[in-house]
């Protein structure tokens, strides 16, 4: 079962039980700030991570350019998505996408947890502010769909989130579980509609959000909800991809439910791969109760066999991806690159005036 689990860890370097994980067919790791603290040491810690696992492994980050999710020097520094979204030229973004992704290729890693298509509804929102590309969904689309062209022509896998949404829920999920009381039919019409555009246009994993849409599922947050990710986004929406579900750690699960509970009812409810990346110590824990509910038949087989076979397609793709060779590192914050963005800034200044 570990390839259902993506994992953050501590330190600058991998200790012995996560490479054993690792070895053991773990589907990943999450690489955040605090994994690094130069462009040497992150080279080397990817390159351990392909080394312990042996195999065509997720090596994962957040770079949304602009944002408190975005890397520093050397890399080149990008508009937010919010700015982005003021934009009208999508092959303009789609250019800046492709170029923001071969500085991550170059770094060795193969998974962006980008682009967000949550809606900018709430001013005021903690999730949304500066990481949306607007409240006009259909817009939100266009611009998601142009990133999403972009990473998958550089070889870097990208992963749309925070399906369903976060609407105007205005608690950050870090803290607590936000509510959204919006109806099935408000959803389809406006917060679903990125997420569509973004199946259509071949994403291949999906991140969902810890957030209550008590109108569809009064019980459990999306990101436990069946009735979310069986009923809306397999069947009504048609994904065919990897599901994975945000830290499980964060405050709106860790607040409402057990680690070992919520990461048994993530994949319980049709989650392929479930992400714990801030507390090492929830890690053992969890591992033993996903075993021992596999072993009991509290997750039915028929649906691990499910996620093993996607699991298994998104492993055909990081296969083709390492048989390609990566851009050399020197293309991370490169002239040209920091020529595009300088370029992106001033469209972004003319069409704000």
């Amino acid at each position: 079962m570990l390839e259902r689990f993506l994992l953050g860890f501590p330190g600058q370097s991998l200790s012995a039980e996560l490479r054993d994980l690792l070895a053991a067919g773990l589907a990943g790791v999450a690489i955040y700030p605090r994994n690094f603290r130069s462009l040497p040491e992150l080279l080397d810690l990817t390159a351990a991570v392909k080394r312990a696992a042996g195999r065509p492994v997720l090596i994962g980050i957040d770079q949304e350019g602009g944002t408190k999710f975005s890397l520093g020097e050397p890399f080149t520094s990008w508009p937010s998505p919010a700015e982005l979204g003021r934009l009208t030229d999508p092959s303009l973004v789609e250019r800046a996408a492709r170029a923001m992704v071969r500085e991550l290729r170059a770094a060795g890693l193969n998974l962006n947890f980008a682009p967000m298509l949550d809606l900018a509804i709430n001013a005021n929102s903690p999730v949304t502010a500066g990481r949306s590309f607007g409240s006009d969904p259909k817009h939100v689309a266009r611009m998601g769909c142009a990133v999403l062209r972009g990473f998958l022509a550089e070889g870097v896998l990208p992963c749309a989130k925070h399906f369903p949404g976060h609407g105007d829920a205005a608690v950050d999920p870090h803290l607590d579980l936000p509510r959204f009381d919006g109806t099935r039919e408000r959803l389809l019409a406006r917060e679903l509609v990125p997420f569509a555009a973004a199946i259509d246009a071949g994403v291949p994993l999906i991140m969902t959000a810890h957030i209550l849409l008590p109108q569809i599922d009064s019980v459990s947050p999306a990101s436990l909800s069946s009735e979310l990710l069986e009923t809306i986004l397999r069947a009504q929406l048609a994904f065919e991809g990897v599901v994975l579900a945000d830290d499980l750690g964060m405050g709106a699960i860790a607040r409402h439910y057990g680690n070992s509970e919520s990461v048994v009812k993530t994949l319980q409810a049709g989650t392929d791969i479930a992400m714990l990346c801030h507390d090492w110590t929830l890690v053992a824990p969890a591992l033993e109760a996903v075993a021992q509910a596999a072993s009991s038949g509290q997750i039915d087989p028929r649906s691990a066999a499910q996620a093993h076979a996607r699991i298994e397609r998104l492993r055909e793709r990081l296969c083709e991806i390492d048989a390609k060779a990566p851009p050399p590192p020197s293309v991370i914050g490169c002239p040209e690159h920091r020529a595009l963005a300088a370029e992106v800034c001033a469209r972004i200044g003319e069409a704000m005036n």
